[in-house]
């Protein structure tokens, strides 16, 4: 693992990944300007998908290879989505050139150990696991063999498939491993982001979480970064009128942006466990409240709820000290407005 992407997912700053995905068009140009447009929205990587139709199914219409599912994509078949989704392997390393251009993180979704192959060729930095391939074990070992951090969907997941694609990158020697709570619903209802499962798979598992969004705005990856995300994962698009596949579910150049600018202001606001106040903070202490004289005094007068006060601001004694004071005496004349001080009462 390079040093750059060690440093990548830690504790103190999410890494916010913008998936190209199907969102290129069929244009190699439209793929590398949504490269430069994810650097500029603030981007720490880019991810592509790496497989073809026919690595990732079968060119069959029957019953099984039919999309009915209650999905966008339905009245089509695996085979015919795939072709029309697919990024050629043969742009990879354009991609991958210009991302590294741009100081972006390039790495990708391997679907068979082919294209873990290919990508091993590249030297791509860490390896994505997409939620429908979490049950392939031997996959996500062969991934898991060659050393590289492992970012792991659990979209379509049990517990029991979570513990066994975890027992399988281990098995390889390999712990660096980071799980993204995710909804495989495309668009996610925000409903079904389920949250809290996040902090969850951290204790459960002892490994670094994250989010892979397909909720509509910027809400639930903001929540996701409240709530200790070291990853979140958008899909990226220059304009949703190209079309294509993932256009509907995801995020303009403008989107993308206010959604980095409201985490980082979420990572901000997080800071630290500090109960020290700032220079401001003490500063403005002198607004609390205190105990004034609010009614003019004589000397040897008694202190009532009427002539002495918890006001702002805080000159005179601390509030705490009032039922002491009541009924005690004015050792002097004293002016309406007056701080109380012991050196008053007698």
């Amino acid at each position: 693992m390079t040093q750059a992407m060690a440093s990548a997912i830690n504790p103190d700053r999410c890494f916010i990944i913008a998936e190209l995905s199907a969102n290129h068009g069929h244009s190699l140009e439209t793929a590398l300007a949504t490269v430069r447009a994810a650097k500029a929205c603030g981007a720490d990587a880019i991810k592509i998908q790496t497989y073809t139709a026919d690595t990732i199914t079968l060119d069959c219409g029957n019953e099984y290879f039919q999309i009915n599912q209650g999905t966008i994509w339905d009245g089509t078949t695996l085979y015919k989505l795939y072709q029309e989704a697919y990024t050629p392997w043969e742009w990879h390393a354009a991609i991958q050139a210009e991302a590294q251009k741009e100081g972006l993180v390039f790495f990708s979704t391997p679907f068979d150990v082919t294209a873990v192959d290919f990508l091993e060729d590249l030297d791509v930095p860490l390896y994505k696991i997409a939620s429908f391939e979490i049950t392939d074990i031997p996959l996500i070992e062969y991934a898991a063999s060659k050393g590289k951090p492992m970012i792991i969907s659990t979209g379509i997941a049990t517990l029991a498939d979570i513990d066994a694609a975890m027992q399988a990158c281990r098995r390889m020697g390999n712990h660096d491993i980071t799980l993204l709570k995710c909804t495989s619903s495309y668009p996610a209802p925000v409903e079904e982001a389920n949250l809290l499962t996040m902090p969850n798979m951290r204790q459960t598992f002892g490994v670094k979480v994250g989010l892979s969004d397909h909720t509509m705005g910027q809400a639930v990856a903001m929540a996701a970064a409240a709530l200790g995300a070291q990853v979140i994962e958008k899909h990226f698009i220059l304009d949703r009128e190209l079309g294509g596949p993932d256009a509907s579910f995801s995020m303009t150049p403008a989107e993308f942006t206010q959604m980095v600018e409201g985490i980082r202001q979420v990572e901000a606001a997080l800071g630290e466990v500090n109960y020290s106040l700032s220079a401001k903070a003490t500063l403005n202490r002198q607004f609390s409240r205190s105990l004034f004289v609010c009614q003019e005094m004589k000397a040897g007068e008694e202190f009532t709820p009427l002539n002495l006060r918890s006001i702002r601001p805080a000159h005179g004694l601390p509030p705490v000290h009032l039922p002491s004071l009541l009924g005690r005496r004015a050792n002097q004349d004293i002016p309406a407005g007056t701080p109380l001080d012991w050196s008053l009462v007698s």
